[in-house]
């Protein structure tokens, strides 16, 4: 600990991504998208030219904006870009979240969200999940002092997702701050709140690039909701960096986005693996909790999750465990490609014997 840090740094516990390790190994503990972006993407990095990268990128993000606004069919100026949803979230917690009073959060959700609130002084009030692992949204919405409700639908790493209906009725109890909703899984089978924006000036939806665009490594986040609510972020974005959103991730951005078909199919191919993999951990006595997203939450009736972590490591596979007395029997697993989920599954029914 340095005697140069200022104290808010000295009591920071920053998030720890998941690993990304050197050798090669199979490697499903990130919930990145097993398949290449949409072909476009290939073609806008080939038609990119490099005299761009002398010139600063649009601070508006204008045409990723628009792109994005077409997608969700809502307007550019209800439309935010960021350098990754992280980035937005951040700007969120400090545009809507620094009230003095304290935001609503599960107790088991993103394990950012309580960095952010350490970093700008928000004090969390935590819910414990329901007895089936399910975010409680009437604990939620249960407070009147409050500086707003945040959670990840669907929610990380338990995968559970709430329907459109329930989230609307969370809208209808908290109206005088912001309720912001993570939709970083949001493709993989659950519905997205978006069509409430319209009808909820203090909902604020974020989105990624990184797991259903397979766009992890270029860093790109987004977030939608009320004009006046984007303004908020745009003005914490412009008093910290006004060129968050390089000029070749906004281009690589459009491109995956207008290749709807691409989407969908390998959306599709995701969610099939992960059912019939599913399917699969249950049979070698694993309770899988129901999952809307890219990845599977799953204890074994007999082994812990830190034995199971250590053998398929030792292996060559990797998955997340989270070495909380909560989660310590969990194991949350990416969803891979076939011939990876098939190597996880020959892995685990030699370690579960």
């Amino acid at each position: 600990m340095s005697q140069y840090w200022s104290p808010a740094v000295r009591h920071l516990t920053p998030y720890v991504p998941g690993e990304q390790p050197r050798q090669r190994l199979i490697k499903l503990n990130t919930n990145e998208n097993p398949y290449p972006p949409a072909p476009g993407v290939g073609q806008a990095l080939r038609d990119y030219a490099t005299d761009h990268l002398r010139l600063y990128p649009d601070p508006t993000s204008l045409k990723l904006r628009e792109t994005l606004a077409e997608t969700f069919g809502i307007r550019p100026e209800q439309v935010f870009a960021g350098n990754g949803s992280d980035e937005v979230l951040a700007f969120a917690f400090q545009a809507f979240f620094c009230h003095g009073e304290p935001l609503d959060v599960p107790e088991i959700t993103y394990s950012f969200y309580p960095v952010y609130a350490k970093l700008y002084g928000i004090t969390l009030r935590r819910h414990p999940l329901n007895a089936r692992w399910e975010i409680d949204l009437d604990a939620l919405a249960h407070h009147s002092e409050r500086s707003g409700v945040i959670f990840a639908n669907p929610n990380a790493p338990t995968g559970h997702a709430h329907s459109l209906a329930a989230i609307e009725q969370l809208l209808q109890r908290v109206t005088d701050r912001v309720v912001l909703i993570d939709e970083a899984y949001v493709d993989f089978g659950a519905e997205s709140a978006v069509a409430l924006i319209e009808r909820y000036p203090n909902l604020l939806v974020t989105g990624t690039f990184s797991k259903s665009r397979s766009l992890a490594g270029l860093r790109l986040g987004y977030a939608l909701g009320a004009a006046e609510l984007i303004e908020g972020l745009q003005r914490v974005k412009d008093s910290f960096n006004s060129y968050p959103v390089d000029s070749l991730a906004s281009l690589v951005g459009c491109a995956a986005l207008t290749d709807k078909e691409y989407f969908e199919a390998c959306r599709e191919r995701v969610i099939t693996t992960r059912e019939r993999t599913r399917q699969r951990l249950e049979a070698l006595d694993f309770d899988v909790l129901p999952s809307q997203a890219n990845f599977l939450f799953a204890q074994h009736d007999r082994l812990s999750g830190g034995e199971i972590f250590f053998a398929l490591r030792e292996r060559g596979i990797l998955v997340r465990h989270f070495d909380t007395p909560e989660l310590g029997n969990f194991l949350r697993i990416s969803i891979g490609t076939d011939d990876e989920m098939e190597s996880l599954i020959e892995a685990l029914d030699v370690i579960c014997r």
